[in-house]
């Protein structure tokens, strides 16, 4: 029996809902005149969510094989998937097992470091939820060993992660304000800002998935306070809208400190020290006015719809691979997967204003569409293959018109002097 942690049909059936309340999220924030959205950020996020996927299709990591084998020989057999309070059970072991994975991951830092993908978004909208990690299938699966143990079945297991994963969508909203007497049972979007917050009136709380009983009950419950309006981010911005950045920015900080650090006792400690902890020759002096200052690079409305382009192609390849992922081979996923991060990064590298990122998708497309079609790498019959060939396809033609038009510009300007 195999038994994953994400790896849930409810979670791919519940995409396009979750892109439809992005888009509803958007122009209803125009409508009221709160927009919470910015195109870097939001291209990011769900470039970021889409990347997230392809390690559960491609069944990384020891987590499938640890849970068959205590499913097989450590299974205390409790519970019967035929009994109703096993789904109830289930459903509160699981919310209490994400609890205490979610704040150790807040607590030690090389667990943040897996975690810290999701806290870098400097806006919160739906879009936020996501941004989640590619790395996370490290560890997060020793938190949920006690309920296999106990014998909850594989398919309630299974289930249950998939409605709690799908519940946290709603809560990354600015939209909802305070829903009263659910505030004291429930995640809300009022008490999950609070955990997204970086003030240091607010980090660290908040924990819980579905219900924030769990932080009333050991004390990580931290409530908006009116004076003070929560910044969003990590205490350490990440500086970049680059996708591969966005999962190792913590693991390098680290490496670093171990390098850097002359005591050999903390080296092992920046490991496994709280996240906020660094070696005493290692500490960067920041400035207090940085604080709220989102990372917005400006660039040009050539840019601007290029990205807004990759973002679709983006859920739309990725949406059909996670679709007919039954059609596709094991090295065909991962290079699908290859794709999209190198995608994605290119994009990050442009919305940053570096130009010459045109440069790159141009070439990369180039030798995209050669190698498809003449390496055999990818079925060129799969809808997956059509829509990448599509995206490269449609990318040498837009770099190509931007440059001819560049061009002409410059011709212009030439002849005007």
């Amino acid at each position: 029996m195999e038994v994953i942690t994400d790896k849930s049909l409810i979670i791919t059936f519940a995409i396009p809902i979750f892109f439809l309340l992005i888009i509803v999220e958007y122009f209803y924030g125009l409508y009221v005149g709160k927009n919470t959205y910015r195109l870097n950020d939001t291209v990011t996020s769900i470039a970021l969510g889409m990347i997230s996927r392809f390690p559960t299709m491609l069944n990384l990591g020891v987590q499938s094989v640890i849970f068959v084998f205590i499913t097989e020989y450590l299974n205390l057999e409790l519970l019967s998937v035929k009994n109703p309070f096993t789904w109830i059970a289930a459903f509160l072991l699981y919310d209490l097992s994400y609890y205490w994975m979610h704040r150790m991951h807040h607590e030690i830092k090389i667990l943040w470091a897996t975690h810290s993908v999701h806290h870098h978004g400097e806006d919160f909208n739906l879009a936020t939820a996501l941004r989640q990690t590619s790395t996370g299938w490290l560890w997060k699966w020793i938190f949920y060993m006690p309920m296999i143990m106990l014998g909850i079945p594989g398919e309630v297991f299974i289930t249950v992660a998939g409605i709690n994963l799908v519940y946290q969508f709603w809560v990354h909203t600015k939209h909802i304000g305070h829903l009263g007497l659910l505030e004291k049972i429930f995640i809300t979007p009022m008490n999950h800002g609070i955990h997204h917050a970086k003030n240091k009136e607010y980090i660290d709380a908040n924990y819980g998935g579905v219900f924030i009983i769990w932080d009333r009950m050991f004390g990580t419950y931290i409530a908006e306070k009116p004076d003070i309006k929560p910044v969003y981010g990590t205490a350490t911005p990440l500086g970049s809208w680059n996708p591969i950045w966005a999962n190792f920015q913590v693991f390098s900080i680290m490496i670093k400190d171990t390098i850097k650090t002359k005591s050999w006792k903390d080296k092992i400690k920046v490991w496994f020290s709280k996240t906020y902890w660094r070696p005493e020759d290692c500490i960067e002096i920041k400035d207090p006015k940085e604080f709220d200052i989102k990372f917005n690079p400006e660039i040009g409305p050539d840019i601007k719809l290029f990205s807004f382009t990759q973002m679709l192609f983006t859920i739309i390849v990725s949406g059909a691979v996670l679709t007919y992922v039954s059609l596709h081979s094991y090295s065909e996923i991962v290079l699908f997967g290859i794709s999209l991060v190198a995608l994605a990064t290119l994009t990050g590298y442009l919305m940053q204003g570096n130009r010459y990122g045109y440069q790159l998708f141009l070439i990369s497309s180039v030798i995209g569409i050669f190698g498809i079609y003449y390496s055999g790498v990818l079925n060129i019959e799969l809808i997956s293959t059509k829509l990448l060939v599509a995206q490269l396809s449609v990318n040498i033609i837009i770099v190509t018109g931007i440059y001819f038009f560049q061009s002409l510009s410059n011709i212009k300007t030439l002849k005007t002097k």
